[in-house]
């Protein structure tokens, strides 16, 4: 997993083809949450019920990410890379030319379906790429992608629905994701597939306590960032008092925070795993905690929306962890991580949409958010005592 392999282009272009892919799937997760606004009012809805359509793409990536990597674990990584960003393309295509909400809904899901395992077959190819203790730069590469999708992809997908309307958005994600299939078929190495692999042995790694804890504390810990992120659209509009013109530079900021905090986390990461993640974690609730006493002043919520996207990056941090913990299972493990991800992106959604709705108002997201990260937090800790435990266990029975 970690030995340099054999392939036709450098490192460097073989992630820049992997971001592309990341690109791809941040503008549309990202820029579907700040388009609830727009593809409510056009399908009459409510913010929160469009918000639902959130949480079906979400749904597609917890349902979609262990199955592919169950059964496409015997696939070549650049066959499945490839196919992956196909049916990525077919559903967000088919997102744009949803004719009513529920159509939306199964085409959201549908999109959904590959976003976790095109991730976690994508990690483990930057990390085989690379030695040992440069894998979580590597990863963050990668990962790099989601947030140059909030820097600029989110902004402009979010500018292009508020011209052409919310199915732009859409179809420039399907673009990307033709151009990702292309660079990819160029670019990825293509290695033999692991003939060792099986459905039975990729299910090993949820027999792993480890791996449980770590995707726990994911799927409750970056709930909170999408809570706020959610709402983030409607908060500036309804309670900051800016245009929705201003909401492209805002959505930008957020980028950027995320941008830092996934390469600097990823830094980090490689020298002390653990106390990172923990300390983004802890950043995040205490960020999050102060998002509703500032979302009223423009300057308090740029301010503020850009230390809360620096949290986002402990994503690669745990990335790393969970190939670390999973032994022979790596293709599970790592698109459980994204499987994780996006229970937290339709939870986060879900339950600050429950306090906006039960009258706590839209800032109320911020501490339905830290207390989420608050709960990932407590796991993660939980996590690292019991392999400390085990270790000094094993130690003992040595000596």
């Amino acid at each position: 997993m970690t030995q340099p392999s054999t392939r036709s282009a450098s490192p460097a272009w073989v992630l820049f083809a992997l971001a592309m892919g990341a690109v791809a799937i941040g503008t549309t997760e990202f820029a579907a949450m700040s388009l609830v606004p727009f593809f409510a009012a056009d399908l009459g809805i409510t913010e929160v019920k469009a918000g639902h359509a959130i949480s079906a793409y979400a749904l597609g990536v917890v349902v979609g990410a262990p199955l592919i990597a169950i059964f496409g674990a015997r696939i070549r990584r650049r066959s499945l890379l490839m196919g992956l960003m196909g049916l990525f393309a077919l559903g967000n295509a088919l997102s744009a030319l949803a004719p009513d909400y529920r159509s939306l809904l199964v085409f959201r899901f549908l999109s959904g379906l590959p976003h976790g395992a095109y991730f976690g077959v994508a990690a483990l190819v930057a990390a085989s790429l690379v030695p040992v203790n440069r894998r979580a730069k590597a990863v963050a590469l990668v990962m790099s992608g989601l947030t140059v999708a909030t820097v600029i992809g989110v902004p402009v997908a979010n500018w292009l629905g508020q011209l052409f309307g919310w199915q732009s958005g859409f179809l420039v994600v399907a673009l990307l994701a033709l151009l990702t299939v292309t660079l990819v078929a160029l670019l990825a190495p293509n290695e033999p597939a692991d003939t060792g692999a099986s459905p039975l042995r990729e299910l090993g790694a949820l027999r792993r306590p480890q791996v449980l804890l770590t995707l726990a504390s994911g799927a409750i810990g970056f709930g909170g960032m999408f809570a706020v992120y959610t709402y983030v659209a409607s908060t500036m509009i309804e309670v900051t008092g800016l245009s929705e013109r201003s909401v492209p530079l805002v959505l930008g900021i957020f980028g950027v925070g995320m941008t830092l905090g996934n390469l600097g986390g990823a830094h980090l990461a490689d020298k002390a795993r653990d106390r990172t993640a923990m300390g983004m974690l802890l950043w995040s609730a205490v960020m999050l905690a102060v998002y509703p006493f500032v979302a009223a002043d423009p300057v308090g919520l740029g301010i503020i929306v850009f230390l809360i996207g620096m949290g986002g990056g402990v994503g690669s941090v745990m990335q790393v962890r969970l190939m670390d913990v999973a032994g022979d299972a790596q293709t599970l493990a790592a698109a459980a991580h994204h499987s994780a991800f996006n229970t937290a992106n339709a939870l986060g959604p879900w339950l600050a949409g429950m306090a906006i709705a039960a009258g706590y108002g839209l800032t109320s997201a911020g501490f339905i958010g830290s207390a989420l990260a608050l709960g990932g937090l407590a796991i993660y800790v939980v996590a690292v005592l019991l392999e400390r435990s085990e270790k000094a266990r094993l130690a003992a029975t040595i000596c």
